[in-house]
């Protein structure tokens, strides 16, 4: 839903019904993850894609229904590999979408829920997904648990321990009824050292990413709003002195743009004693070998420059700074998802690999299923 919020919120504001229908479950080859969202209004606007273009003409009938009678509902889209092409779930896969209305009727404190996940705050949203007229909620903060929807303190600890973990993610929840849980932690921090035309590129990838990106560079002349409009946070500040108060946790990723030693060294001496994801420097090979050097010498442990992506990116054959973004935010994505970085006709098994086993829940997809 957060890729669809401001279009979501600009329709609550004025006061318009509509229905979001969110993926909760996935089987096999599905195209979109849990947590994947459309809306439709009642003026029939669409924003968002539940499956990438296979059910949403399907799903469309179903919302307009919805908005209609007020009564959420849930969907199961499935179909089988050998009759995938031009029908349904066109990769083969089954998806399970919960539909629900939104207005100032059916969840008023939607806005306040919207004005918290745009703001960086951590909260989750438990839905109960059982078909009827009137839905229930839970939202969950660091405050305490709020709404119409009692859940069991077990339930609501389970969910703030994956908040304190900064996870983001939608998975269906047994307890007492059955619910939908829509966890948003606030977006992963990409720190950009060095205010250059790199720099700029790597900002646009990385916001599009869903990265929260600040670049930050000592040299006031080049840290400025108007040469990284799409950056989140732009500081004038030396590196290290950044970095020594800046927050920093196991999603975050650090990209070094400067490969300039008096600014490199500092640095990189403390990112690499930090609990960040991801970290790459920018430079030649001479130039990697003499700063691993006087890393060294400042004290810099085998192991803490092993942690160091230097010369940065993926072999893509990358040459305009956009390239060369590319390449960055592909090695970050290797490197923080563990994958390979192969192309996936060298593969076997799963594309998606990383689509995790339902927790709570038991037993394969459901019987009852229709095709789109």
């Amino acid at each position: 839903m957060r890729d669809i919020l401001t279009g979501l919120q600009a329709w609550f504001d004025r006061g318009e019904n509509f229905v979001l229908a969110t993926v909760v479950r996935t089987w096999k080859s599905s195209p979109r993850a849990p947590g994947a969202a459309m809306a439709v209004s009642e003026s029939g606007e669409v924003l968002g894609s539940v499956s990438g273009g296979c059910v949403e003409s399907a799903l469309y009938e179903t919302a307009r229904d919805v908005l209609a009678d007020g009564r959420s509902r849930t969907e199961v889209f499935c179909v089988a590999d050998d009759d995938a092409i031009g029908v349904g779930l066109t990769c083969g896969g089954t998806i399970e979408v919960f539909v629900q209305r939104i207005g100032h009727n059916d969840f008023p404190d939607f806005a306040d829920v919207a004005r918290r996940i745009r703001g960086g705050e951590p909260i989750a949203v438990v839905t109960e997904t059982g078909d009827g007229a009137r839905t229930r909620r839970c939202v969950i903060t660091g405050d305490g648990a709020a709404g119409d929807l009692d859940l069991p303190e077990t339930d609501v600890d389970n969910v703030r321990r994956r908040l304190d973990a900064g996870e983001s993610r939608v998975y269906q929840l047994r307890s007492e009824t059955v619910c939908m849980v829509e966890i948003f932690a606030p977006p992963p921090r990409m720190y950009i050292f060095g205010a250059i035309d790199f720099a700029a590129a790597m900002c646009t990838l990385g916001a599009f990413a869903g990265y929260h990106v600040t670049v930050i560079d000592a040299r006031a002349v080049f840290a400025t709003r108007a040469r990284f409009p799409d950056a989140d946070d732009v500081v004038v500040m030396w590196p290290h002195r950044f970095l020594e108060t800046a927050p920093v946790d196991h999603r975050t990723v650090l990209a070094v743009l400067t490969h300039d030693e008096k600014f490199d060294i500092p640095l990189l001496g403390l990112a690499l004693r930090s609990d960040a994801a991801y970290i790459g420097a920018m430079g030649s090979r001479a130039t990697h070998e003499r700063r691993v050097a006087l890393l060294r010498e400042q004290g810099t442990t085998a192991a803490e420059l092993a942690r160091l992506h230097s010369p940065i990116g993926l072999d893509l054959g990358a040459r305009t700074p956009e390239e060369t973004a590319v390449s960055i935010l592909a090695e970050m994505m290797k490197t923080t998802r563990g994958t390979t970085g192969l192309e996936l006709q060298q593969l076997s098994g799963s594309i998606h690999r990383d689509v995790e086993v339902q927790e709570c829940v038991a037993g394969g997809p459901p019987v009852a299923s229709r095709r789109g």
